[in-house]
């Protein structure tokens, strides 16, 4: 049985893919779909002799993410008519800054919600000004408001309620309760301009940022996608300063474990210590795009709970969340 290193293999060397049979495209296919990676794939693989079948798949899929990308890019213009009035930078963050700046990393991506970094002390200001435009409450529940509000590092989500677009406005890239308190006003400070007023966060911004999404937060779902990302950055931007950006965030030891795993994931450097139990982790699909290993994506599950919030709190979380199941 495979894992998904077949799928980073053909995404850095799409030659990888000659020779395939039809077990071989369905596992490659299936893990591309399981990991939102199809439409990077179908980018990559543009142009190679594909059999009839995977060829009219991929074609799908580049369209998918076409439109995906049209549509991330509207409604960032949304949200800039919306914001127009807020003294404040609004930065584009994740897959809508890499389509907005035209990154190699927004190259078939899947983008899901539109996500926006604002400083804090507008955070009351913007949320008014989204409100009037037209997006509502997502969690109408009020524990989750008071929740997000006083620990989270993003308002409670909004969708507008005729486009049906989700948005996240951070004023942060990680918890309020995280053990790592990354320094806001200097991500901001550096942010990059676009056209017609939006922002990015700077090259390093993006790639420290995407080392925090992945390995100070959550259970690295979609994990090999958030590493293609920083493949991607790396390769365009290199890794000049990055280390000491890093350290100013207290993000140095997630940076240098994203930077290990781009190299053994999408490189020929083996995994060693603990980093060879996150690519088993950021490896798990089977030929069918099924998550695999369960123990090893249980103990990550566990471990993204323990970073987000100290064990009292935490527990008296699940306690509330439980009671109001």
């Amino acid at each position: 049985m495979n894992d998904a290193r077949i799928l980073a293999r053909a995404l850095t060397d799409p030659a990888s893919i000659v020779g395939l049979d039809g077990d071989g495209w369905t596992a490659l296919l299936a893990m591309a779909r399981a990991e939102q990676l199809i439409g990077t794939l179908a980018m990559r693989l543009d142009g190679l002799p594909l059999p009839g079948a995977v060829t009219a798949i991929l074609a799908d899929a580049r369209a998918a993410a076409e439109h995906g990308r049209r549509a991330a890019l509207w409604e960032a213009e949304m949200a800039r008519r919306a914001l127009s009035a807020v003294d404040c930078p609004v930065i584009l963050l994740k897959g809508t800054a890499f389509v907005a700046a035209g990154l190699s990393a927004g190259q078939g991506r899947a983008i899901g919600d539109l996500d926006i970094l604002v400083p804090r002390a507008s955070i009351g200001a913007v949320e008014t000004a989204l409100l009037a435009a037209g997006w509502e409450w997502v969690k109408p529940d009020p524990y989750d408001d008071v929740y997000y509000r006083r620990w989270m590092h993003e308002l409670p989500p909004l969708i507008h309620r005729e486009r049906d677009r989700m948005i996240d406005v951070h004023h942060t890239i990680l918890p309020l309760t995280a053990r790592i308190t990354p320094d806001a006003a200097a991500l901001i400070e550096g942010s990059v301009a676009l056209e017609k007023g939006l922002r990015t966060l700077s090259p390093n911004g993006m790639l420290i940022h995407a080392a925090a999404h992945l390995f100070a937060d959550g259970d690295l779902a979609g994990g090999l996608r958030n590493l293609w990302d920083i493949h991607c950055l790396v390769n365009e931007f290199g890794t000049q300063d990055l280390d000491a950006e890093a350290r100013r965030h207290g993000l140095q030891r997630e940076v240098s474990r994203s930077l290990r795993l781009v190299a053994a994931v999408f490189g020929d450097r083996p995994a060693h210590g603990l980093d060879r139990l996150y690519l088993r982790r950021i490896t798990a699909r089977d030929d069918w795009g099924r998550p695999i290993r369960p123990i090893t994506r249980l103990a990550f599950y566990v471990r993204s709970h323990w970073l987000r919030m100290p064990p009292a709190m935490l527990i008296r979380h699940l306690w509330t969340k439980w009671r109001k199941a």
